[in-house]
């Protein structure tokens, strides 16, 4: 919090200076902060924007409280229960956006993360950048948008040519997990999780999560941490009828209460994406997944075909 406060008087002063100048100042500064959790944290959480992480974050949450016989309710921000409770870990939530803009280090590699212990959170990339279309039309503040190379605030873009922009859409997000995949290798010690999956089974995903992360819980801590951060309770509390979960409100608030567009927890439909588009532009935005993403996330339409026929055969 100190630092956020030191950064806006820092930009505050340089006001005066060039937009682009600004711009990179405030990348670097993001990317100082982000250089100090990542050393200092016990693992880290990766994921693009839009991809479940407040689902996760708040199952986490939950956990790390009841396991260890916290009074409140409060959402874990990087060290704020390990301060509380030092055997709970320092966990740096990032979408490793703003780091290689303080280490000089480019998009093609992971050198950054080298010895970190690291969870993956991915998502279809195609219901991700759906998702950020929203988040960028009635979430998402100005200077976020301008220091993130989004269309600027007040922009009217249609949602495909959103999805097709470099900068912001798909291809964006592609490239984004591309950068991941490419990297592991060198990372080395990397659990990926798939909101998918976590759709599926949260209990099991949340499980594989504390064992990698190396605080395992009991059954029931684990189920009640999965009830506590189900969608319609996560919906209610963004409603505003959950007022027991005040400690969320900053982060769980909608644009509009009006629009259920504009609310942090939308629809957390796995191929909701489909809803938004024609056939034809469909058949555009799955070629370019098919042809661009690299293997091993399971999106794409050949892997899903190895899991459609894998699990028909264990059915058979």
């Amino acid at each position: 919090m100190f630092n956020d406060v030191v950064r806006h008087l820092v930009m505050g002063v340089l006001f005066f200076l060039p937009a682009s100048r600004r711009k990179s100042i405030d990348r670097w500064w993001r990317g100082r902060e982000e250089h100090r959790k990542l050393h200092a944290a016990d693992w880290l959480l990766v994921s693009w924007g839009k991809s479940g992480r407040t689902w996760l974050r708040v199952m986490l949450s939950r956990f790390y409280e009841t396991h260890f016989r916290l009074p409140r309710h409060e959402l874990l921000g990087f060290d704020n229960l390990h301060r509380r409770d030092a055997r709970i870990p320092r966990v740096f939530f990032t979408h490793d956006n703003y780091l290689r803009d303080y280490t000089g280090h480019g998009y093609d590699t992971k050198v950054d993360f080298h010895g970190k212990k690291v969870v993956l959170l991915v998502r279809d990339p195609r219901d991700v950048a759906v998702s950020q279309y929203f988040q960028w039309k009635f979430r998402m503040r100005p200077h976020k948008k301008f220091i993130n190379d989004y269309p600027p605030h007040g922009t009217d873009m249609p949602i495909f040519d959103f999805m097709m922009t470099e900068a912001c859409g798909l291809p964006r997000v592609i490239s984004y997990f591309n950068g991941w995949i490419n990297g592991i290798p060198g990372v080395g010690n990397v659990l990926i999780v798939r909101y998918e999956d976590m759709r599926k089974d949260p209990g099991s995903v949340l499980a594989n999560i504390l064992e990698f992360t190396g605080t395992p819980g009991s059954e029931r801590e684990i189920a009640d941490a999965v009830d506590y951060a189900a969608y319609d309770n996560l919906k209610k509390r963004e409603a505003g009828t959950k007022s027991s979960w005040w400690h969320f409100q900053w982060r769980l608030a909608p644009g509009d209460a009006s629009n259920p567009d504009s609310f942090k927890v939308r629809r957390a439909k796995v191929g909701g994406y489909r809803d938004y588009f024609s056939d034809d532009e469909l058949a555009t935005i799955d070629s370019m997944v098919d042809r661009e993403l690299l293997p091993g996330l399971g999106f794409t339409a050949a892997e899903q075909a190895g899991q459609a026929d894998a699990g028909a055969r264990a059915a058979s």
